[in-house]
């Protein structure tokens, strides 16, 4: 099932996210990626539901995320934290 979340006045329309079990019937081969993402965080990410309507881009997606993400000269925290800054600072939400 997709859920539609609520149009804002002052912000571009959205796009429809699946849920991620609607994802992974889809297209099976997105259940592993979709899966880590639950064991790791709890849930998938939107931008990887909203993706998700293209599974080949949703594939490739996730393991770019990873390779930036994932420790390298600048920690996985300070990653997280830049994310949601400019996050904050684009009024997106994350």
């Amino acid at each position: 099932m997709t859920e539609l979340p609520p149009r804002s006045p002052d912000r571009e329309p959205r796009i429809a996210r699946l849920s991620a079990e609607d994802a992974m019937r889809g297209d099976p081969q997105l259940r592993e990626s979709f899966q880590r993402f639950i064991d790791e965080r709890g849930k998938v990410p939107n931008l990887f539901r909203v993706a998700a309507h293209r599974p080949a881009i949703t594939r490739t997606l996730a393991e770019h995320m990873r390779a930036v993400m994932e420790e390298g000269d600048v920690s996985r925290l300070l990653k997280e934290l830049l994310s949601v800054r400019v996050s904050q600072i684009n009024n997106c939400e994350y």
